[in-house]
């Protein structure tokens, strides 16, 4: 086993889970505050839609992917025609499938973080002048910091594990777009043991720090 077999899902994998959790946190956050500071008709429509991802077989999900950013899909075609770029079997295509899986679990954080905010500091803002970025940078969002730090791991956790619409939208192609959960994944069919128990060591080693810190900053918090 060499370095470049065993460290390249690793760092394909945390290199996922970075970018999905920063996309997955900007769309998470948005639709949030956007649920919690708007009523409309079918709201709940639309909130059962965002929740869908948790539930759903993550084949179906892989397979809605692949019909969207597939080679006839609508926005597969529209990537293609605007930028020529295909983004089945790359890298971002498994960027793609964790912000999907992850949203459900941002989402639902960042809305629990969001309405727990006192809406008389918010109307506070407002009657001073602040407008409503303004109530959203400085009064909102400092409020729910705890539901920022864990929305953000949670995002990055689920991205790290990530695996079956992965291996749908972007495949198993080693040095490319294999990562941890794809990689145990073949080395347990081939019968590489020692492989698969070097992976997974990895995943539970990456996944205990991240809960550690989490832990740790919000005991500051608490602190303070």
């Amino acid at each position: 086993m060499n370095w470049s077999e065993f460290g390249d899902p690793i760092v394909r994998s945390i290199q996922v889970a970075t970018f999905a959790s920063m996309f997955v946190m900007l769309i998470g956050i948005a639709a949030a505050w956007w649920i919690t500071h708007t009523h409309f008709r079918g709201k709940s429509i639309i909130e059962t839609v965002f929740m869908l991802p948790l539930v759903l077989p993550p084949t179906v999900v892989g397979f809605l992917l692949l019909v969207i950013f597939g080679r006839h899909g609508w926005f597969g075609e529209l990537l293609r025609w605007l930028l020529n770029v295909n983004v089945l079997f790359t890298w971002w295509a498994a960027v793609i499938a964790s912000v999907i899986v992850a949203f459900p679990l941002v989402y639902q954080t960042m809305k629990t973080g969001f309405r727990s905010v006192d809406r008389e500091c918010e109307d506070a803002a407002r009657s001073s002048g602040a407008n409503e970025w303004q109530v959203f940078r400085y009064i909102s969002l400092p409020l729910c910091s705890r539901s920022l730090l864990t929305a953000f791991i949670l995002g990055f956790a689920r991205g790290l594990g990530e695996f079956g619409a992965t291996l749908m939208l972007a495949g198993n192609i080693p040095g490319k777009t294999q990562t941890i959960p794809t990689a145990i994944y073949v080395a347990v069919n081939l019968g590489d043991n020692v492989l698969a128990w070097a992976w997974t060591s990895s995943a539970i080693a990456i996944s205990f720090i991240l809960l550690w810190f989490t832990n740790r900053q919000e005991k500051e918090i608490n602190k303070n």
